[in-house]
């Protein structure tokens, strides 16, 4: 958006369309909200991410409505005719499989086109998981961040744990049953021994919060099954003054400093620095052995 907008949602002159945001329940199909009912039965079609699991939501309700499918791989595609309906003087109600569109889910994109084709967006408030989970975790809430789902390549991995380690406050990911382990795994090495709760299957008859350490937890799972999508709260870095004192190192300085203090073999230092700054080992080889 290149200049100020100031959207006044309920100020309108109804030649143009309104896009609504409307979260769907996460499990319990007791969570919709009486608003979210209204502006589904009202709006002249719903952009559903799945339309089959959107007919599922909307058959229960008993509402009959013109569904068009608007989902990861065509949201680009579908972008003008949106617009265009809008324009039109269409109301739009846009819906995810479940939760909030546009967290972890399409939506943002169609949100900043229509903002920027000046058309009005109201957001509903309503379910979740993230927010219920961070909330039932017990871990601090007064700050947090939401990161969602991990990259699968390592490199991609590696830079977001990388930015994940230095934060203070509560974070929140997003993970599938079938990775949790791994993921598991993967934040031990990386934070170590911090706080963490997994909130599985929310809002449903087999809803479970397991909590504890990271390593605790890591130990656990192999023993147990876990099914249902995953939110995985994660305690923030606690206060330590000399957990990186080498930050204002060099990549060799460090490995230097690391052979002194502990008497390590530069093999053995440049093992430790790479884990130390999440880098891979051969970027620090490289640099301890640079002329």
């Amino acid at each position: 958006m290149a200049y100020m907008q100031i959207q006044k949602s309920y100020q309108t002159d109804g030649e143009k369309g309104t896009l609504y945001v409307v979260p769907t329940p996460i499990g319990n199909l007791e969570d919709i909200t009486i608003r979210a009912l209204k502006v589904l039965e009202d709006a002249n079609a719903v952009l559903a991410e799945d339309t089959r699991n959107t007919g599922k939501l909307l058959h229960h309700f008993e509402l009959k409505k013109k569904m068009i499918s608007y989902h990861e791989h065509n949201k680009m595609a579908r972008q003008d005719q949106i617009l265009e309906l809008l324009n039109n003087g269409q109301n739009l109600a846009l819906v995810s499989d479940a939760g909030m569109p546009g967290i972890s889910d399409p939506g943002y994109e169609v949100v900043q086109a229509a903002i920027q084709a000046e058309l009005p967006v109201v957001v509903l408030p309503g379910a979740n998981a993230a927010l219920s989970a961070l909330v039932g975790s017990g871990l601090p809430t007064d700050h947090f961040y939401f990161y969602g789902f991990l990259p699968r390549k390592k490199k991609d991995r590696d830079q977001a744990l990388q930015l994940l380690q230095s934060i203070d406050t509560t974070f929140i990911l997003y993970e599938s049953p079938h990775r949790i382990e791994d993921t598991i795994k993967i934040l031990e090495e990386s934070l170590g021994d911090r706080q963490v709760a997994i909130a599985r299957e929310l809002t449903k008859r087999y809803e479970e919060y397991i909590r504890g350490t990271i390593p605790e937890i890591a130990d656990w799972i192999p023993g147990h099954t876990i099914k249902g999508e995953c939110c995985i709260v994660v305690e923030g870095i606690k206060d330590n003054p000399d957990k990186n004192w080498w930050i204002e190192l060099t990549l060799k300085d460090h490995v230097k400093k690391v052979m002194e203090l502990e008497e390590y073999s530069s093999k053995e230092a440049i093992k430790s620095v790479a884990k130390e700054r999440n880098v891979p080992k051969r970027e620090v080889y490289s640099a301890y052995h640079m002329e």
